[in-house]
């Protein structure tokens, strides 16, 4: 069996006091576990979190990055700056970053292939929305979403991707998907990659559930045949909460 990968996506939240405070109270509480623990932080906490967490088992992932290694993009981060850093994964194309901000499938693809050149590993977002869901197109959506999303994306470069299936009806409502809604959809995204890398290569990705997951319901999710890890948001603001779901899976 596949260890979990367990990935906090602390959004736009935590001064760099807060996030010193917040990991110092995680290290430990996290440093014997088997599964791999990401904490995907807001740009301005990344050096202070690398930091802290060198020598530990907590990787440092950053929320966005630019496909253009440098240029006029005022507001924008490259994947160059982000690995120059140390950081090591960087979260693409979550449903916020589409809704808010425009991002679409196409540039979704265009940050994953800059962020794989610069050598980060980049957790990758699909998901449909409650509407999508109810007119009967989430598998319609997830097709589009895997098809145009990774178009060109090699199966050597799959092997350093992390999918996260996170139904934008779930995030931030408090809704969770049942455990086996979630484990049905990620099953079928599993087949969409399989038609399109192979059954040995769509075996071996990590697809994560990122609904609002946590520590109540972690252990029926993360026990599920499909799902390889999680995608946490308000959970992984509190330090005994997200370690609690880090330990959900033994």
């Amino acid at each position: 069996m596949k260890n979990k990968i367990i990935a906090g996506n602390w959004k736009m939240n935590k001064t760099r006091l807060q996030a010193e405070q917040l990991i110092t109270q995680l290290i430990p509480l996290v440093q014997d576990t088997a599964n791999t623990v990401i904490v995907c932080v807001p740009f301005t906490d990344l050096q202070t979190v690398l930091a802290l967490t060198k020598g530990t088992n907590i990787h440092v992932g950053a929320q966005n990055c630019h496909w253009k290694e440098s240029g006029a993009y005022t507001g924008e981060i490259s994947p160059a700056m982000l690995a120059e850093l140390g950081v090591e994964y960087v979260v693409i194309g979550h449903s916020e970053r589409r809704t808010y901000f425009g991002e679409t499938d196409q540039t979704v693809l265009l940050r994953t292939k800059a962020a794989l050149a610069a050598g980060l590993k980049p957790i990758v977002c699909i998901g449909e929305t409650l509407a999508e869901r109810n007119d009967g197109l989430t598998e319609q959506v997830l097709t589009r979403q895997v098809t145009e999303g990774f178009k060109d994306i090699t199966a050597d470069e799959l092997s350093r991707i992390i999918v996260a299936y996170e139904p934008v009806w779930a995030i931030g409502t408090g809704v969770t998907a049942t455990d086996d809604q979630a484990n049905d959809a990620i099953a079928f995204v599993r087949g969409v990659f399989a038609r399109k890398y192979g059954a040995q290569a769509a075996d071996a990705l990590y697809i994560q559930y990122g609904g609002s997951m946590n520590d109540a319901n972690a252990a029926g999710l993360l026990a599920m045949s499909d799902i390889d890890g999680g995608l946490i948001g308000g959970a992984s603001l509190v330090a005994d909460k997200f370690a609690a779901i880090v330990h959900a899976s033994k």
